[in-house]
């Protein structure tokens, strides 16, 4: 049993050895060949500051909206967030009809927003001989099945509907570029059947317009000046590099399943947010250091024994969540205090029993051994109860968009797993060593009966 107890100990020691290096403020991360990881904190919005938008789908109420289309445009968004280098964005479905977005340390506000409300449909529309000013809103004949025999034909009511050549959907690949006199330009490849209809339609209308359209406005009208039969080309505008790369993320990732509106976009300044993490701490530091003394003082040894496993849990799970990394907030730091309850609700339960023990005649070692295994039912009870609890409030959080709820069961969860592991491998070791060292004599001084 002591070889046990050594060999645990001695893997705790080096556990904790990696975390606290994992917990340093200034770690450089990990970086092993081609593998690189930031061991950055990744700190929420309402932590850091930022940008909360609420976007909803631009339909009528009456029109229903399919799930799976909103799963879908949620992914999209979030692929052009990260492709405009926001990082850290959180995206969540909520209801069947809205999609909450978190962008933690966003100053880029109108960019962001601009590339998220647009459905990124790309067409390439024939013009003919009478091009319309760049800007211009036109309406195309793209998804009806009747199909214009001109380059435009005039409807019932006086508009004009001009004829889609292909879509953005033969897009193969996208990349910003520049052209020969250093101006910024959007390059793109086309997938075999888009090659070929592009082919035929050029080699027909060298001389001609071909107008680029996304979402129904017009951002260029090249001329055709030979035909193209790479399946290749560019599209020019004048375009700066933010407006090059956004154009090739809203291309890249494709067009939204359904059009999105932003219903509400909030705010939150970085000095609210360190206001909020500076005060968070204080609060947790003064707690923690209440606790160590009430264990201390009113369960000595084992108090002790509690004290020490409660600092390897707070190194453990703090690695833990810059190792996954979760994303910290306010609700995520209540759900990591309250974790730490339960870290001690376990060594409470444990040392209890071990008085129980102790005054039912016992030996210490006897007691040592028995606390545990008496305990056990309980303890394992009271954590599953909270697990259960964790996973109704991570489906709660995920299904309506409640990322606050969500944060919050995520960090408990996770504090609860270290906490039961500290309490059966620190706690338990710890307590036996010191009793195998020290042999107190004194049940009363030591043990607070």
């Amino acid at each position: 049993m002591n070889r046990r107890n050594y060999i645990i100990l001695a893997a705790t020691i080096l556990l904790v050895a990696i975390a606290v290096w994992i917990d340093l403020p200034g770690n450089p991360g990990i970086k092993i060949g081609s593998f690189q990881r930031s061991l950055e904190t990744q700190l929420g919005l309402d932590l850091r500051g930022g940008l909360q938008v609420l976007l909803e789908a631009d339909l009528p109420a009456e029109t229903p909206v399919d799930a799976q289309s909103l799963q879908d445009a949620k992914q999209i968004i979030e692929s052009r967030s990260n492709g405009l280098g926001v990082s850290e964005v959180v995206f969540q479905v909520a209801g069947n009809r809205r999609i909450v977005g978190e962008f933690p340390g966003l100053t880029n506000v109108d960019e962001v927003l601009d590339v998220l409300k647009q459905t990124g449909q790309l067409e390439f529309v024939d013009m003919g001989s009478n091009p319309v000013p760049e800007g211009t809103i036109i309406k195309t004949d793209f998804g009806q099945t009747a199909e214009p025999a001109t380059p435009a034909v005039t409807n019932d009511t006086g508009e004009q509907i001009f004829k889609t050549v292909m879509s953005g959907s033969d897009l193969k690949t996208v990349a910003v570029s520049r052209n020969q006199v250093g101006q910024y330009v959007v390059d793109f490849t086309l997938k075999p059947d888009g090659a070929k209809i592009f082919r035929d339609f050029t080699t027909a209308n060298v001389g001609k317009y071909l107008a680029i359209v996304l979402d129904k406005r017009v951002i260029s009208t090249p001329v055709i000046n030979s035909a193209i039969t790479e399946g290749a080309g560019l599209i020019e505008g004048g375009f700066t590099l933010d407006s090059a790369n956004a154009l090739a993320i809203q291309l890249r990732y494709g067009s939204l399943p359904v059009p999105l509106k932003v219903v509400e976009s909030r705010i939150i300044g970085p000095t609210l947010g360190e206001d909020s993490l500076n005060k968070s701490l204080i609060a947790g530091i003064v707690g923690l250091i209440i606790v160590m003394l009430f264990m201390a003082i009113y369960y000595r040894l084992p108090g002790f024994t509690a004290i020490i496993s409660l600092l390897v849990f707070a190194a453990f799970t703090f690695a833990l969540y810059k190792l996954i990394p979760v994303t910290l907030t306010l609700p995520g730091i209540a759900g990591l205090l309250l974790s730490t309850g339960s870290a001690l609700d376990s060594n409470i339960l444990m040392f209890e029993r071990l008085k129980e023990e102790i005054l039912a005649g016992r030996t210490l070692k006897q007691a040592a051994q028995l606390s545990w295994s008496r305990a056990w039912p309980s303890i394992r009870d009271s954590n599953i109860a909270t697990v259960i609890t964790c996973v109704i409030l991570f489906w709660f959080g995920s299904s309506f968009g409640a990322s606050i709820v969500k944060g919050f069961a995520v960090t408990l969860i996770l504090g609860v797993g270290v906490s039961l592991l500290c309490a059966f491998f620190v706690t338990r070791t710890l307590l036996a060593l010191f009793l195998d060292w020290f042999k107190p004599t004194n049940l009363p001084r030591w043990f607070g009966l």
